[in-house]
């Protein structure tokens, strides 16, 4: 159903549609937000080291000898 889909030339006709509806200026104000989303989006998938607990066992108070 979907074999065909993202070929260049298709990709070249949808980019150009986008910058006739929202012209040249708005376009890379479009494409920070998307990217911010995306960013944002992995960001909530893979939680950042600080959040888990460490590891190596024991608090770091508790380890102070």
């Amino acid at each position: 159903m979907f074999e065909g889909l993202f070929q260049p030339m298709h990709l070249l006709v949808i980019f150009g549609i986008a910058l006739l509806v929202f012209g040249p200026k708005k376009l890379p104000e479009l494409g920070n937000g998307i990217g911010e989303g995306i960013r944002g989006f992995k960001a909530a998938l893979n939680p950042r080291e600080e959040e888990k607990p460490s590891a190596r066992g024991g608090n770091a108070v508790g380890n102070q000898s």
